[in-house]
């Protein structure tokens, strides 16, 4: 009797929803339509795993940790300190009662895979360098990951998390998953399509960054580009596992599985290294791209089995009438261009890169300079605003379901905060230690003396967009979540522009010009997110967010003068051995910090409290 029920309901809602969309009056429809968005009913209202999470001894802990947090960094207006809690303030606890638990969770893991990346970075470094073929790999590689970035896992996944979040909040679970297999074969039909065509035309697209038929490493870029174009499809799928998965916020294994992407790699790596000798480059380059193949379909696989655990599975549908299909794909598009813009942006980078005047010194490696500097980068963008944005995400694309808006707001500010604190000491370290850690990191084997320099200028200019990169990701899921992507479409537009033109005007002055291109359009693309948003949804904390930022920049400033007065002392005292390196580097990063958090709590950094609280409890 409850399944028929449930469908006669489900009959109504569709026949109500047609009826709406025609502009006619409709009859048994609640506030929540069935594709409506958003959605006013209360979530907890259906029995949605995501919604209320399981209790345990652990999870109170943490659970009691994140309430005081918030409470120090100022509730939203429905938290009144002096009268009685109120339902709808202890669902807002219970629905944050996870998220400090797994956002420690994700940061782990995702630091783990990040050291286990820079180990691999720092053996590609070792083996390869930053001379010769490595650099037409560079270019084989960026291609795939640009044309991923557009049609596959990122953009793919920012669309696919509201929608489906949307349908389980509504208690629609099997129409989820009917959509979510939907899209896996959509994925499988159109992604293996697309990758077959770029197989074919590899030797023109390379041309492009002079590595084309006749020119030099033109036969090794496109046969490297033509192993690493099926990374399309694998990362296409994998971005509908991994939604599904953050859906139900599960977040470890998707952030476990780039641990395995990485081991694999470095294995495939010793391979080469033992089983071809050191002037074989472009063999052991060959071994090194099939590697990256085979571990991105690992990738893939780790996570499959941890769908069965949850209340539906992917099957064989293909039901493009759906109207969350649609929505899906409509969504998808200014996503695409919102993310894939941004990776627009570091192929234009490198067009430039590929094509600098002859009077740049070393100019022949800057694509693969660019990229050693970009990788060290992307570590602490990793570890902490990739974390943050990811594990606040669902809960943004649910604040928004209910019409949450102070919840909405609240988990906004927080995130830049956090991003702020997180991210700006670690920016004046890259910058201002860009040369020790270069040098300790990457200068072995065939990486030489030589090289550190260009990679150092590189990562110093990096590293002044590096809190803006953070901010700019949150900013970004704020607006997906809430359905509205071409804002964020329109702003990456204009920085695909801001950048053209910056890159055209800085690098001439060297290889460093292009990634501080790249730095002032983080900047000014926050700022112009920034204003949209709170056009959007009123203020939103910003004056306690530029406060917090304020404070952080006067800490980081006295990290950057510890830091680099310890090194360098230490550095001219003990030499540049390795045991050497990592004291006198070591030391100045230690203490640099500790100057850092000292600051912190004497200035009253909310940030710094929520950070000491945890370390207590855990304790």
């Amino acid at each position: 009797m409850e399944d028929a029920e449930r469908q006669r309901q489900e009959r109504r809602l569709e026949r109500d929803r047609r009826r709406r969309e025609q502009g006619k009056p409709t009859y048994f429809e609640s506030d929540a339509a069935l594709d409506s968005w958003p959605v006013a009913q209360d979530p907890s209202e259906r029995s949605t795993a995501i919604i209320r999470p399981h209790r345990d001894a652990d999870r109170d802990e943490l659970i009691e940790l994140e309430a005081q947090a918030l409470d120090a960094e100022g509730q939203p207006a429905g938290f009144a300190v002096a009268a009685p809690v109120a339902a709808p303030d202890l669902r807002h606890e219970e629905a944050g009662r996870g998220l400090a638990r797994s956002g420690v969770i994700f940061a782990i893991a995702t630091g783990v895979s990040r050291v286990i990346g820079l180990v691999r970075e720092i053996a590609q470094a070792a083996v390869f360098g930053i001379s010769g073929p490595v650099n037409a790999f560079e270019i084989a590689f960026l291609i795939p990951n640009t044309v991923r970035s557009l049609v596959a896992d990122s953009a793919l996944s920012a669309a696919f998390v509201p929608v489906f979040s949307d349908l389980l909040v509504k208690g629609e679970r099997q129409r989820a998953w009917r959509v979510a297999s939907t899209l896996f074969w959509l994925m499988l039909v159109g992604l293996g399509g697309l990758t077959a065509f770029f197989i074919v035309i590899a030797p023109w697209v390379m041309a492009i960054f002079g590595f084309g038929p006749g020119q030099q490493y033109g036969e090794i870029a496109a046969a490297l580009a033509r192993i690493l174009f099926p990374l399309v499809l694998i990362l296409g799928l994998t971005g509908i596992v991994v939604g599904i998965l953050n859906s139900y916020d599960h977040f470890t294994v998707p952030a476990l599985s780039p641990v395995l992407w990485n081991v694999i790699i470095l294995l495939g790596l010793a391979l080469g290294v033992h089983t071809t000798n050191p002037s074989e480059h472009s063999t052991r380059l060959y071994i090194y791209a099939a590697s990256i193949l085979v571990a991105t379909i690992a990738q893939f696989l780790l996570p499959l089995p941890w769908l069965r655990g949850l209340d539906g599975s992917l099957h064989m549908v293909i039901d493009i009438h759906d109207p969350a299909v649609k929505r899906t794909f409509v969504l998808m598009v200014p996503i695409t261009i919102g993310l894939g813009l941004i990776n627009i942006n570091a192929l234009i980078d490198q067009l430039f890169a590929t094509h600098l005047p002859a009077h740049v010194p070393h100019r022949q490696d800057a694509p693969a300079a660019i990229v050693r500097a970009f990788r060290l980068y992307m570590l602490p963008q990793g570890v902490f605003s990739v974390a943050v944005a990811t594990v606040l995400f669902p809960l943004l694309s649910r604040h928004a379901s209910r019409e949450d808006w102070n919840g909405f707001r609240h988990t906004m500010s927080t995130g830049l905060r956090l991003i702020c604190f997180l991210l700006l000491p670690a920016s004046v370290v890259a910058a201002v230690l860009a040369t020790p850690i270069v040098r300790l990191l990457y200068q072995h084997g065939n990486f030489g003396p030589k090289d550190t320099p260009i990679v150092a200028a590189s990562l110093a200019a990096f590293a002044l967009g590096l809190t803006f990169n953070g901010t700019m990701l949150m900013l970004n899921r704020g607006f997906f979540s809430l359905q509205s992507p071409w804002i964020p479409s329109w702003v990456a537009l204009g920085n695909l522009g801001v950048n053209a033109v910056l890159d055209a005007v800085l690098y001439r002055f060297g290889i460093w010009g292009i990634p501080l291109s790249t730095s002032l359009v983080n900047i000014a693309g926050t700022a112009a997110l920034l204003y949209f948003l709170r056009r959007r949804m009123g203020g939103f904390g910003l004056r306690e967010t530029a406060r917090s930022f304020g404070l952080v920049c006067v800490a980081s400033a006295l990290l950057a003068g510890v830091g680099y007065g310890i090194w360098h002392g230490l550095d001219a005292e003990l030499g540049q051995s390795l045991p050497a390196q990592l004291v006198s580097l070591g030391a100045g990063l230690v203490l640099g910090y500790a100057a850092f958090f000292a600051a912190c709590r004497l200035l009253g950094v909310r940030e710094m409290d929520t950070l000491l609280r945890l370390r207590r409890a855990r304790a």
